[in-house]
């Protein structure tokens, strides 16, 4: 192929892809390396009619915010709630997106199927991909025990930093205090103000339990620090005792009390408590917000994630949730009939 060839090839692939596309693009690689969980759904095929093409693409936050498009209000609802059921399974899922008596698109392993009886017609295979950090360790102190936990975090595929007493990194999911009686109650106190779920401290039973009557902790806050550290295993050298404290954090990371995207008060602080503004369409991206609630549309049936812009109707006192203003239109004339 000739070099005008290729330069012509080039300039329309260029052209090719949308600035939103080029927008979320961008954003996913920049929540990415800031650790920020979302799914990214990208539109793999289409048929019409649709509003949406393949390649079209969006990022959808814990917070059910989507940033970019997917396709209309109706198969919008049906990504936004397959994602946050993504976010909590953590693997990827083929979303196929049907109209009302439409056969195509066969389930089978690795896919869901939607049918969407208000989508006007047309199907969708959306693609979606979760995009979780790995479980972050901060780790103080530069000992041979905490030098073991770092490495060993690395052959689990966890993150680790070294910012205490300092500050605490945004999505903590554990902090091991190893520095022998360097800056252990400034990190320790650090970590629970920042919402730290497993604080582990490196101590015996009784300098250990000093340790924290010097803090003055709270019941709660109590229950939150592991002091030994670790499981007893038996433990002896350093490299023992960093995967007895380990085998903590993991206990601690799958049992749900922090993880991957495991939302603590660092993560708000760090912004003011403010969501970041996004760059497509004004979505917002959320810090330590709690994952919307779900519910059924009485009309169509179809599970409704409910956001501060779900039609709704109050009824005898109590908010009924629709997937779109056409089924809440049709629930509404039922109720004057």
């Amino acid at each position: 192929m000739e070099r005008g060839d290729l330069e012509e090839v080039a300039a329309v692939m260029s052209t090719s892809v949308t600035p939103v596309s080029r927008t979320v693009s961008e954003r996913v690689l920049d929540l990415a390396a800031r650790r920020v969980p979302f799914v990214h759904a990208t539109v793999v095929r289409a048929q019409v009619p649709t509003s949406a093409h393949p390649g079209d693409e969006a990022i959808v936050y814990e917070d059910g915010t989507i940033d970019g498009f997917v396709g209309g209000v109706c198969a919008e609802g049906s990504v936004r709630t397959a994602a946050l059921g993504a976010l909590s399974d953590g693997g990827p899922l083929l979303l196929r997106v049907l109209p009302e008596g439409e056969t195509a698109f066969p389930e089978s392993p690795g896919a869901r199927v939607v049918v969407n009886p208000c989508l006007s017609g047309g199907a969708l295979e959306i693609f979606l991909r979760p995009v979780l950090p790995p479980p972050l360790i901060e780790v103080v102190g530069h000992t041979p025990v905490a030098d073991a936990v770092v490495a060993l975090a690395g052959v689990l595929g966890y993150a680790t930093a070294r910012s205490l007493p300092a500050a605490v990194s945004e999505n903590t999911a554990a902090v091991v205090v190893a520095g022998h009686g360097r800056d252990e109650e400034e990190s320790i106190r650090a970590a629970l103000d920042a919402g730290v779920p497993h604080v582990a401290l490196v101590a015996s039973h009784r300098r250990g339990a000093a340790v924290l009557e010097e803090l003055d902790l709270d019941e709660a806050e109590r229950a939150r620090v592991a002091t030994p550290a670790g499981l007893d295993i038996g433990a002896r050298t350093a490299p023992e005792i960093a995967l007895s404290i380990l085998a903590g954090v993991v206990a601690s990371v799958r049992s749900g009390a922090a993880g991957p995207g495991a939302p603590t008060a660092a993560g708000a602080a760090s912004n003011g408590g403010q969501s970041a503004q996004g760059p497509a369409g004004g979505a917002t991206e959320p810090t330590a917000e709690a994952r919307p609630r779900q519910t059924e549309d009485p009309v169509c049936g179809m599970t409704v994630t409910v956001m501060p812009d779900t039609p709704h109707l109050a009824v005898d006192g109590t908010d009924v949730w629709f997937c779109s203003p056409h089924c809440r239109k049709h629930y509404a004339e039922g109720l004057v009939d």
